[in-house]
């Protein structure tokens, strides 16, 4: 029997139906699409356009996860960028499935990491567990538009997911430097309190970009024609980390010290979720930046920064890092958790 997975954000949808496949834990891909969420008047529309036009030929889906970008409650979703609510009773009825869930889109990955095949991540540190110590908790943090983490005990006949806000923690500046952006961060966004996603995100990096270039000896860098005469666009602001680590990968200095920041507090992050969780099974980094800046994760200062945590810094030489390659992880993880429906 097929199953379908989503993974529903709210710029894009991706649908793939995939099927189980005899001595291979991992789900098999038949067909996916990619749709462009602004395009569509409803999630149902896509759906049915997915389904009965793009995969007429390919035998309904039993099973369906949708990994979704917005607030969840009792199997029922709202995409506020959108204003789609989505209720997982209603998909199943509609479109006749014989299971059908809703599922955070970052929590969803913890179901994927025990069906990865070694070209979907990469090691950067195997660990050095002592005899007992117990290797069933995950962790799983990831960067892209916003902050995610989600934890997760995998043990051998079960997953059990435990979804988290700890992306929205206090950052906590650990240099001269980084009080001054916390101090202008708080008051270019007029708030009171400066979270870790404001600084770790893609659009962190951004920020990060723009309190560097708001300085005297940044005033003929290429990049301030994005920042000058205007408050910059969300759109605009989704392009910039590309541009900003082309910029440091030529060699430019301001673009150097702006990744270097960023990378440091993303690598105390990690440090701060490795020894909150304790999760020997592995340290998973994950989200739209991951593959990107794979190189760095590896960097003596990456690491010199995750380690940076006093007299614990021994435990952290005994977790696992693990960074996901694969950029539609999110897809595979909501089809792995189709499957395990499709099971029960």
């Amino acid at each position: 029997m097929n199953f379908l997975a989503c993974d529903l954000g709210g710029t894009k949808v991706l649908l793939g139906i995939f099927e189980k496949v005899i001595n291979d834990d991992s789900p098999k891909l038949l067909y996916k699409k990619k749709y462009l969420s602004s395009e569509w008047d409803s999630f149902e529309l896509i759906l049915e356009d997915f389904l009965k036009k793009e995969c007429k030929n390919i035998p309904h889906p039993s099973s369906a996860c949708f990994a979704v970008a917005g607030p969840l409650s009792n199997n029922n979703a709202k995409i506020i960028n959108l204003s789609w609510n989505i209720s997982g009773n209603v998909l199943k009825n509609q479109f006749n499935f014989k299971s059908c869930e809703l599922i955070n889109d970052f929590a969803v990955q913890i179901y994927g990491i025990p069906f990865l095949k070694e070209n979907q991540y990469s090691t950067i540190q195997n660990g050095n567990l002592y005899e007992g110590t117990n290797n069933d908790l995950h962790a799983i943090v990831g960067a892209g538009t916003g902050l995610g983490i989600a934890r997760g005990i995998i043990s051998e006949n079960k997953v059990k997911v435990l979804a988290s806000e700890g992306g929205h923690v206090e950052y906590s500046p650990k240099s001269k430097l980084e009080w001054e952006l916390k101090i202008w961060l708080k008051k270019s966004l007029n708030i009171e309190r400066i979270s870790c996603e404001r600084i770790v995100s893609g659009n962190g990096l951004s920020r990060i970009a723009e309190w560097r270039l708001s300085k005297s000896d940044a005033e003929n860098h290429p990049l301030q024609k994005y920042f000058e005469g205007m408050k910059i666009s969300d759109d605009l602001r989704k392009e910039l980390p590309e541009k900003i680590c082309n910029f440091s990968k030529k060699g430019d200095q301001l673009m150097i010290e702006v990744e270097r920041i960023w990378l440091g507090a993303y690598a105390s992050l990690l440090g701060d979720v490795a020894l909150q969780e304790l999760c020997f099974g592995g340290l998973w980094i994950s989200g739209g930046t991951a593959s990107k800046h794979f190189k760095n994760f590896k960097s003596d200062l990456f690491m010199k920064q995750f380690f940076d945590k006093g007299r614990l810094k021994d435990i952290l030489k005994r977790i696992p890092i693990k960074v996901i390659l694969d950029e539609e992880f999110g897809l595979f993880s909501a089809a792995c958790r189709a499957k395990m429906l499709l099971k029960n």
